[in-house]
């Protein structure tokens, strides 16, 4: 079997669902948000520049800034110029932002995904031919509900030394995150879908969430249905992960999920991620971290964003640009000769990122 990995198609079927019709966009210049980021976010955001302008990608990039405001009711959101560019544009690519860790910090990325309503997050995890693991032929999508869960922000001191965070679940929600699941497994050709939970223990937050994933499942009937435990899913994707296939579930669980699938096929740095909304609007983004420690050193590996981007111009039908970068990247990958020290490679930033560039048919 081949294991290249290429993420073909990945979101080419999704816009019956997530976005309006759109015309092919070969010869449309199509402005594009882009949210450099935080520490190599600039340097690997212009390693993309790069080799989107090598390939003539008809793209035009609106730069925008993300610094965070903190509203008089207590609530963050972003700078208006970022808003009104991507109600403007509808497609964004995004590289990694800081959150400060402590009391009262607010991550950036959780509000975007809210001032943006991107309910679903998609990280396509697939085997990379050149770039070995423990594992082989992995091929696994995670569907993670966007803006509840554990992460919807609702918390409050009790008493002195004693703190509440409630989860909340929401038919709605849950109910749009199976439905784009089951809707991506039929777009797709993948032939199961399989909810993952805790609902033996949190039975009316996650017995929900199931009850709307076992709705869909009926209205998808072509589609395989299956339900695991989410100790249990962890526990068969380190034994094999090639028995499974489209895994939907809350945000918390999404969360560190997506990250232990990312770490079968050589992490977060060759992961893609798209977070996906209504009216069209969809980001795309590299999820490893900002890696201050080596920003500005030349040293950052751009192939997160870089794969993140590729799905950005299939969501967009710029089909041929996308398999051209795409292939030149997995190229690149497989010959070993120029690529970064997280690949197992010495090479720069800017050398793997014109090797890219090099290898553009």
């Amino acid at each position: 079997m081949n294991v290249l990995g290429r993420y073909t198609r990945l979101l080419g079927n999704l816009r019956s669902f997530s976005a309006p019709k759109r015309q092919h966009l070969s010869t449309t210049t199509q402005t594009v948000t882009l949210i450099e980021g935080d520490g190599i976010g600039p340097e690997i955001s212009a390693a993309v520049q790069d080799i989107f302008a090598a390939a003539k990608v008809p793209v035009a990039w609106e730069k925008v800034n993300v610094k965070p405001i903190v509203l008089p009711d207590g609530h963050t959101t972003v700078p208006d110029e970022c808003i009104q560019s991507m109600k403007r544009n509808k497609i964004g690519l995004k590289g990694p932002l800081e959150t400060q860790i402590g009391k009262g910090a607010v991550s950036l990325n959780l509000t975007l995904r809210r001032t943006f309503n991107l309910f679903a997050n998609l990280r396509p995890c697939r085997s990379i031919e050149g770039y070995q693991t423990a594992y082989s032929d992995v091929d696994l999508v995670t569907i993670r509900e966007n803006t509840e869960g554990e992460y919807s922000g609702i918390e409050h001191e009790v008493v002195d030394g004693v703190v509440q965070s409630i989860k909340l679940i929401t038919r709605e929600a849950s109910q749009r995150v199976a439905e784009f699941a089951f809707q991506y497994a039929r777009n797709n050709n993948r032939k199961t879908v399989t909810a993952v939970h805790k609902a033996n223990i949190m039975r009316m937050t996650d017995g929900l969430f199931l009850s709307c994933c076992r709705d869909m499942a009926e209205k998808y009937s072509d589609v395989e249905y299956h339900e695991m435990f989410l100790d249990t899913c962890c526990l068969n994707l380190v034994q094999d992960p090639t028995q499974l296939d489209v895994l939907v579930m809350p945000n918390l669980y999404g969360d560190i999920l997506s990250d232990l699938c990312a770490g079968l096929v050589g992490g977060l740095g060759v992961t893609p991620s798209g977070n996906i909304g209504f009216d069209g609007v969809a980001l795309f983004e590299a999820v490893h971290g900002t890696a201050p420690d080596i920003a500005g050193q030349d040293k950052a590996n751009p192939t997160a964003l870089l794969l993140s981007a590729i799905m950005m111009l299939r969501h967009i039908d710029l089909q041929e640009h996308a398999s051209r970068i795409e292939d030149a990247v997995f190229k690149t990958i497989r010959e070993e000769k120029v690529i970064t020290g997280d690949l197992k490679g010495t090479a720069k930033c800017s050398e793997y990122t014109q090797e890219i560039i090099n290898n553009l048919n």
